[in-house]
């Protein structure tokens, strides 16, 4: 929990008592975490255990929160902390002080994140219960089933998840005007493009694409590919009128659209697996990733 000033008093009063009332009412012990932000209020939660109360204050958080393990921050998984200790970072204090831009290289926007969070800058409020964060961007992405060496390779994947951004965009009612994707080589190089569409859309068809045209135009094969994103970007209701084009088949992208909404209807009914499309069997280990059910992100923590 984080730290209160409100009218049941400050957070150590606050954790004390609902701790009491838990051991009284329910005959259990928790563990709490008092901080002024939430993720080090998450981290003291977990710092003793099973009953305790842990506070990191603006005071002793780098004696105590600075000499943990790196893995107990949250968000930082275990292939995260890998590269980390490829890089010396080794605890929350080395994070905190690691260089912004050597993160961002090798973890991207998220490296960004987590050294906000190692820091104790992220003051962001709770959240109440029910609130939805309004969607400004609807991605994916993935790390690969094994090293992609190949434009077919990538074509695989990339319609892949080119298929979930499409589906979610298709299920919110909304369509992108941009198109961005990330990609990472296994030397853990990272970087993003995006490129503006000609047209909002949420066809498949267009937004793997555009997707596969910006990887052509960017990357030079110096690395085998270890992870890649796609994500629908600038987006607009899909009820939005539009000017109609000379030069675009109206017709056809009409057929798509209906194309598209049966394979979300059959695969809501009977799976991912259940309707795929014949090029992905060209490599059957890639084919078998479910996008849609992977890592989806329908809004980055920290936009633009």
């Amino acid at each position: 929990m984080t730290a209160s000033t409100s009218i049941k008093g400050d957070g150590m009063k606050i954790a004390k008592e609902i701790s009491s009332r838990i051991k009284y009412e329910l005959g259990v012990t928790v563990s709490i975490g008092v901080s002024w932000n939430k993720i080090f209020a998450k981290l003291g939660s977990d710092y003793k255990k099973p009953d305790a109360i842990t506070e990191f204050s603006k005071d002793n958080y780098k004696d105590i929160a600075w000499k943990l393990p790196v893995g107990d921050l949250l968000m930082v998984g275990r292939s995260t902390e890998r590269t980390m200790k490829k890089l010396g970072i080794c605890t929350i204090g080395d994070l905190a002080g690691a260089e912004p831009s050597i993160l961002e290289t090798y973890l991207g926007k998220m490296g960004l994140v987590l050294h906000t969070f190692a820091n104790g800058w992220d003051e962001t409020p709770v959240l109440v219960e029910g609130y939805k964060v309004p969607i400004k961007s609807i991605g994916n992405s993935t790390t690969t089933p094994r090293d992609l060496v190949s434009e077919l390779d990538v074509k695989i994947i990339l319609m892949a998840l080119s298929e979930s951004v499409g589906a979610r965009l298709r299920e919110n009612g909304f369509q992108c005007r941009t198109v961005e994707i990330s990609i990472r080589d296994n030397g853990l190089y990272h970087f993003t493009r995006q490129c503006k569409l000609d047209r909002a859309s949420n066809l498949t068809e267009e937004i793997a694409r555009t997707a596969f045209e910006l990887f052509q135009k960017n990357y030079n094969w110096e690395h085998p590919i270890r992870s890649l994103g796609v994500r629908g970007c600038d987006l607009v209701s899909e009820e939005m009128p539009y000017q109609l084009d000379l030069f675009m088949d109206e017709t056809k992208r009409e057929k798509i659209k209906k194309m598209d909404q049966v394979v979300d209807e059959i695969r809501g009914r009977f799976g991912y697996q259940s309707i795929q499309r014949a090029f992905m069997y060209q490599d059957k280990i890639l084919a078998q990733l479910n996008a849609k059910e992977h890592t989806v992100h329908p809004q980055a923590y920290f936009h633009g």
